[in-house]
């Protein structure tokens, strides 16, 4: 009779410990960036910038959403090249911010959930844009401008409208 009750404590434990790292295994999206602007004192010629180049709400969301299509911006400060297509998203935010779930990556300090996007989609340049469909899909994942020169959104917007 002891044996069989501590079997069962045994076999209850166990169970609450699976539901337990199945729940910390769930991603649940939070919620995506929003607000972007651009940061203050940027630099679109040179890498002396010392502010990371977006601004806004909810910056360290690392989530990849299953009801929008995802875009993960990766970049630091002191890079102008990263600030020259932060403004380019930044210009097409107001236009997409209801259609696509926006995740803003500083590589110099990200946030722990968003450590795992980095393993992933990051290719070790910067900027670097992915996109990622509501499936799961990766759609798009390059470094590198999307455009020659400044304020040219033109293959950026044909891009996040290709993915919606």
């Amino acid at each position: 009779m002891k044996s069989n009750i501590k079997a069962l404590a045994i076999s209850t434990s166990m169970v609450v410990c699976l539901i337990f790292a199945l729940a910390l295994a769930t991603e649940v999206p939070g919620p995506p960036a929003t607000d972007l602007k651009l940061a203050p004192d940027l630099s679109f010629s040179d890498d002396s910038s010392p502010n990371f180049p977006i601004a806004g709400k909810n910056l360290s969301d690392g989530s990849i959403a299953a009801d929008h299509t995802t875009v993960i911006f990766f970049g630091t400060a002191n890079c102008w090249n990263s600030a020259r297509e932060a403004e380019r998203l930044v210009n097409l935010y107001p236009q997409y911010k209801d259609k696509i779930h926006f995740v803003v990556v500083d590589l110099r300090s990200p946030s722990v959930a968003q450590r795992a996007l980095i393993a992933r989609y990051y290719r070790g340049y910067i900027p670097t844009i992915a996109v990622i469909d509501s499936a799961g899909k990766v759609l798009y994942d390059r470094a590198g401008e999307t455009a020659s020169e400044r304020g040219d959104t033109s293959n950026l917007q044909k891009l996040l409208d290709s993915a919606r």
